[in-house]
């Protein structure tokens, strides 16, 4: 009888004891890996990493974080959730596309954020058309560029066209146009249908676009101690609803520096325009400067239509 007894005992506990070597179906790591020589039939792990972003992202958590592990072209990719791209430092992890955007990201929580770092986006504009957008954001509370280097893209380096508010962050970024970029194409763009798209961006270069920077409805802009030279139009408000602030930066050697339109405002306070054709050209809308920009040598300066007030 005692034995009978330890054989049912031992037969009951079987099935809890092997459950709990187990992994859940579907399980998500919090952090994942990806490698040039990587296979997304991979578990994503720092041993057996996997290849592409697509591959790594649905076996991320959200919040998670997708790191490369050494140089490649890892792909193009759509974010459906809060997530960070990282592709390291001292290495050449990229996202090479040519007819189509590179990262989309479309998150919807009210919270998400999404961070996006240490990538170089490459729109192999020569010799095709080229890749659409680098970063096209349609939804997402929270985006963070930092460390990036995007070139080649025939619409622009970053464009959010949301449904949603969205706050972008831009900080040590670099864009630069392909050569088959269109005349409404360069570098950063902005708008939304709801809520108010606004920006913060610092410390970044965008050149040889048309324009470097575009506002459009319900966008707000914070630019700050950054380069926008060598550009068709650098800082261009194109539809009302726009307010861009300009501090600290250079806009040298453009064809128009900066350029307003009825119904929006744009403020430069402690900034350089040198070498462009026009500098200030007001177009009907609110064009503010103060003493401490430094106009010289363009072809035209143009006019503010007022002064910008220190509180």
């Amino acid at each position: 009888m005692k034995l009978k007894m330890r054989f049912c005992t031992g037969a009951l506990l079987a099935p809890f004891l092997m459950a709990a070597f187990i992994s859940p179906a579907g399980a998500q790591a919090t952090r994942t890996w990806i490698s040039g020589v990587g296979d997304d039939a991979n578990p994503c792990s720092r041993t057996a990493p996997c290849k592409t972003w697509a591959g790594a992202i649905s076996k991320t958590a959200a919040g998670g974080e997708i790191d490369a592990l050494d140089p490649g072209g890892f792909g193009a990719l759509t974010i459906t959730k809060p997530i960070t791209l990282d592709g390291g430092g001292g290495q050449v992890a990229s996202v090479l596309v040519a007819g189509t955007n590179g990262l989309v990201v479309a998150t919807t929580g009210a919270t998400d954020i999404v961070i996006i770092r240490n990538l170089r986006l490459d729109g192999l504009s020569q010799p095709t058309t080229g890749g659409l957008n680098g970063i096209l954001i349609v939804a997402g509370a929270n985006v963070r560029l930092e460390n990036l280097d995007i070139f080649g893209f025939s619409t622009f380096g970053v464009q959010v066209n949301a449904t949603s508010s969205v706050n972008l962050t831009v900080d040590n970024v670099t864009i630069s146009a392909g050569p088959n970029a269109t005349a409404t194409g360069g570098g950063i763009s902005m708008t939304t249908t709801s809520g108010m798209a606004s920006a913060d961006i610092g410390n970044t270069r965008i050149y040889g676009t048309h324009p470097a920077l575009q506002g459009r409805a319900k966008s707000v802009w914070s630019v700050h101690d950054s380069d926008l030279s060598f550009n068709g139009v650098a800082v261009k408000a194109l539809e009302a609803g726009s307010t861009i602030n300009l501090s600290h930066c250079q806009l040298n050697n453009n064809a128009t520096a900066v350029q307003s339109v009825s119904g929006s405002i744009i403020r430069v306070t402690g900034s350089t325009l040198r070498e462009n054709g026009t500098a200030f050209d007001a177009n009907g809308g609110a064009l503010l400067s103060d003493s401490q920009n430094d106009a010289d040598g363009n072809g035209t300066n143009g006019a503010a239509t007022g002064s910008t007030t220190k509180l």
